[in-house]
């Protein structure tokens, strides 16, 4: 079962490393919050017939699992979606792979769990190769807008992936889903005023064709982690995880993207952070 299990990861993380390229095409005809809320709206009706009947079952505790995580979902999303306008798709992808030796500094933060020496080295690699992805070596402090936001929403995943660990175990996986891919959804449209952002005037049809597309994906996404992560301890979760910038990257430069040799060589860095991070506790969870 546990077979199944990380080979379902796998297959939702590879289809994961595929929506950056979609996403940045996507903004192109889209403020992030209106393509967000699209995208999940579409996704969340997908969860809910797939839930069903069973949603009569809902439980309050689901209730605040789905809605915890909606937000998170809407707020990390969100961020990734306005970076992809100014940065690569597979830079993207690969600063946010940050979100995995980032979960053990914020069960360190919340859970007083102190990080091990391994993390820190992990934590240390990740940074460098975001040094060496985003500036090209000039520095962390000197970022642009693109990859802080990037950078921003991993830490916000990282808290998506305690929710869903915390939370998973307790509650059915389709209901939850459903729930809260409802959540971001509203959530995006209702901050839309908020934030200044308008829906398009004319919507072209590539926009609703990527937003169907992204939203079927992110329904069976959420869906596998949800069921997966009943199964599959968060450490090793997160070890598949990991290949999902090297898939992004693949992707990118197949559609012609040049990340550059110290791109590559930061991309590298931060895949060795995040096995770092996780092959110890990984050997904890054994």
């Amino acid at each position: 079962m546990r077979l199944r299990a990380e080979a379902a990861l796998l297959a939702i993380t590879m289809v994961w490393g595929a929506t950056f390229l979609a996403v940045q095409f996507a903004m192109t005809m889209s403020g992030p919050l209106f393509f967000v809320g699209s995208r999940f709206a579409i996704a969340a009706a997908i969860a809910v017939l797939i839930a069903g009947k069973t949603l009569k079952r809902v439980t309050r505790g689901e209730i605040v699992a789905g809605c915890a995580i909606g937000v998170s979902i809407c707020a990390g999303y969100t961020l990734q979606s306005e970076g992809l306008k100014h940065v690569l798709s597979s830079e993207s992808a690969f600063i946010t792979a940050l979100y995995v030796p980032i979960v053990p500094l914020l069960q360190w933060a919340v859970l007083r769990r102190p990080p091990r020496l391994t993390t820190w080295l992990a934590v240390g690699l990740a940074f460098l190769g975001v040094t060496l992805i985003g500036s090209r070596g000039a520095g962390l402090d000197n970022l642009g807008w693109g990859e802080f936001i990037t950078l921003l929403s991993a830490f916000i995943f990282a808290a998506e992936i305690l929710l869903i660990g915390y939370f998973a175990p307790k509650a059915d996986a389709r209901r939850v889903t459903a729930i809260q891919l409802a959540v971001t959804s509203l959530l995006a449209f209702m901050l839309m005023p908020l934030f200044g952002e308008t829906v398009p005037v004319d919507i072209p049809w590539p926009l609703v064709a990527t937003a169907a597309a992204l939203g079927l994906a992110s329904s069976f996404i959420q869906l596998t982690m949800n069921w997966a992560q009943k199964i599959v301890s968060p450490a090793r979760a997160t070890i598949v995880y990991a290949t999902e910038p090297v898939w992004a990257g693949l992707i990118g430069l197949m559609a012609g993207e040049r990340l550059g040799v110290l791109g590559w060589i930061g991309g590298a860095l931060v895949i060795a952070g995040v096995l770092v991070s996780e092959i110890r506790r990984e050997k904890d969870d054994d």
